[in-house]
């Protein structure tokens, strides 16, 4: 007997005793058969071990099992970051039957508009969303069901779900100023993601400043570019111009590595002289030294809500239209209480 992989539909036609059509037809539900061919037919694919292929299986479900994942690759990302977020969905895209097209070109509406009007695809997940993406109106207007990771300033009539990125702005600061801490930064992402208006990094920085404005914490926000010596400019001007800063919120997962290593050659010991509290993976606030006290970015998680609300859409099942985890925070060895507390 051939191996499953080599048996073709002729096989299976002529130990079925019918037309290569025919098994065609079974295949695709395009013509009704009678019950007893089919069933004679579907035996004799079992026994034979015949796997249909990609676009025969397509035309029988009316799906291509394909999800598409438009992951535009912008300055200003964190590359490392992006990748669990991807390779989340598409472990998760696997469980169910799915494989992941990987659009990664910054086309905007065109390239959106390009992949949905393919039959390429059954759904769409949108990463890298903005305040104001321009990809929105055309989603609305596609009607293909789609999924973003990240919330655009209105979300009406879509899918979302993301890590509630304001709260965790908001716990970070609440940690500061429970130990003490009266003047805090928020060293962020490079500027470039927020002058496009990427909604995570807006969405931290109104946390802080909510926080900070509410528990009477005196709060800075700067954009922080990627390397150590940028991460040394901005500690150093920021040291300068407030001596008494005594807390860090990272919102950078390339900075937190340079963040730890540069502040003791200006002077300031960690936890002692300056707490850190990071907004990142797990993994990155492990690794660090000292450990750092941080907000996990849970990006498997996130991938798996998404993959698993899209899957709910492109049944026809209703689906909440926001979905925001809850952010916690993990206390590591960063931070301590203010100098002048102690």
């Amino acid at each position: 007997m051939k191996s499953p992989d080599l048996v073709t539909i002729a096989d299976v036609a002529r130990h079925a005793g019918v037309a290569v059509s025919t098994v065609s037809y079974v295949l695709s539900g395009k013509r009704v058969i009678s019950e007893v061919t089919r069933t004679r037919v579907l035996a004799n694919i079992r026994v034979l071990g015949y796997h249909p292929n990609a676009g025969a299986r397509a035309l029988a479900s009316r799906r291509a099992n394909v999800i598409a994942l438009v992951l535009p690759l912008r300055s200003g990302m964190q590359v490392p970051v992006v990748m669990q977020f991807a390779m989340s969905v598409v472990t998760t895209a696997r469980t169910v039957e799915h494989d992941v097209l990987l659009v990664t070109s910054d086309e905007g509406p065109d390239g959106l508009r390009r992949v949905a009007a393919s039959a390429m695809v059954d759904g769409l997940l949108l990463m890298d969303v903005e305040l104001h993406d321009e990809r929105v109106p055309l989603l609305r207007e596609l009607g293909r069901p789609s999924v973003l990771i990240g919330f655009p300033a209105d979300a009406s009539g879509l899918t979302c779900v993301d890590l509630d990125f304001h709260r965790a702005g908001q716990l970070c600061v609440e940690h500061l100023a429970g130990l003490g801490h009266r003047r805090v930064a928020l060293l962020g992402a490079p500027a470039a993601v927020y002058d496009r208006g990427t909604g995570f990094a807006h969405r931290t920085r109104a946390g802080v400043v909510d926080a900070a404005g509410r528990l009477g914490v005196d709060a800075v926000v700067r954009p922080c570019e990627e390397g150590t010596a940028a991460v040394r400019r901005e500690l150093v001007s920021l040291l300068e111009r407030w001596p008494d800063l005594s807390g860090l919120i990272v919102q950078n997962e390339a900075a937190v590595g340079p963040v730890l290593a540069v502040l003791p050659t200006l002077g300031r010991r960690v936890p002692e002289d300056v707490s850190v509290v990071g907004v990142c993976p797990d993994q990155f606030a492990e690794q660090a030294g000292p450990r750092l006290t941080s907000v996990p970015v849970p990006a498997e998680e996130v991938g798996r809500q998404a993959v698993s609300l899209l899957m709910r859409r492109v049944q026809g099942e209703p689906v909440p239209a926001a979905t925001l985890l809850d952010p916690t925070l993990t206390v590591r060895d960063s931070t301590a209480p203010a100098p002048a507390r102690r």
